[in-house]
């Protein structure tokens, strides 16, 4: 089992492993939509669409599952087996606003009210699956104790072959050059945007909105600079400076 943990670049990091284990094959990976390939364990929509749980339970071992859980609520059975996790992480202030963004759209989750509002529920770790901050810290704990391989959406973005790589080689999966290309090319953002089964243009507008926003939206390290103001940036960085005190996770906030 394979499990994917990802704070931002989900669907990135989906989209890739599901054609590293379809060694490249196009068709296979356009068999169904992503979240109908890896369940999202701990999400529920409204019927006739299935649960995560639900899709998870009627998958054949191996399975790669999708979960946002912080690494304290994962299901012991995920260590009991022994599952291999890939865990993605991404800067605070892209994600932040990545997250702001996706709340708008998404009908599933809470309004998230006003930029301005959206900014300290975030530092306050009221939002979904809660503090950013204890989110990449725990599970950045967890690496060396488990069969974790930790990246980062900033370093994916700067070289997708070095990364993709480093998944080929957790996964002990080898492909060619030229599906590796393959890979690369049908992972990019721009191609994924336009791909129905991946850009979540599939479900109706009562879950996902993309009129109020596109779920595959910039893609692109430093977003953040649009958004934030001087002075909600000062207070941000104070902030997180508090809280990422004495941990080694570094993160870079723009290429």
């Amino acid at each position: 089992m394979q499990v994917l943990n990802v704070s931002r670049g989900t669907t990135w990091t989906q989209e890739i492993v599901d054609m590293i284990q379809n060694d490249g094959d196009l068709q296979k990976c356009q068999r169904a939509s992503t979240f109908d390939r890896h369940p999202f364990i701990e999400w529920t929509l409204p019927p006739p669409l299935n649960s995560g749980l639900d899709l998870a339970n009627k998958m054949p071992s191996p399975r790669t599952l999708k979960t946002h859980l912080p690494v304290q609520m994962l299901p012991p059975s995920f260590w009991k087996e022994n599952a291999k996790i890939i865990y993605v992480a991404r800067n605070a202030k892209d994600c932040l606003v990545s997250y702001y963004h996706f709340s708008r759209m998404n009908k599933m989750v809470p309004d998230p009210g006003s930029w301005e509002e959206y900014v300290e529920n975030f530092k306050a770790g009221k939002v979904l699956w809660g503090s950013w901050y204890d989110h990449v810290k725990g599970w950045w704990h967890a690496k060396d104790q488990h069969r974790i391989l930790y990246l980062f959406y900033e370093d994916m973005k700067e070289d997708p072959r070095r990364e993709i790589r480093k998944i080929l080689k957790f996964l002990e999966k080898e492909v060619s050059e030229e599906v590796l290309d393959k890979i690369i090319h049908h992972t990019s953002f721009e191609v994924m945007k336009e791909n129905p089964m991946a850009n979540y243009t599939t479900l109706p507008t009562s879950i996902m909105d993309h009129s109020i926003s596109p779920f595959m939206r910039r893609g692109m390290p430093g977003d953040w600079k649009n958004y934030f103001t001087v002075a909600q940036n000062e207070d941000f960085d104070k902030d997180y400076e508090r809280k990422m005190a004495g941990s080694t996770l570094t993160f870079r906030t723009a290429l």
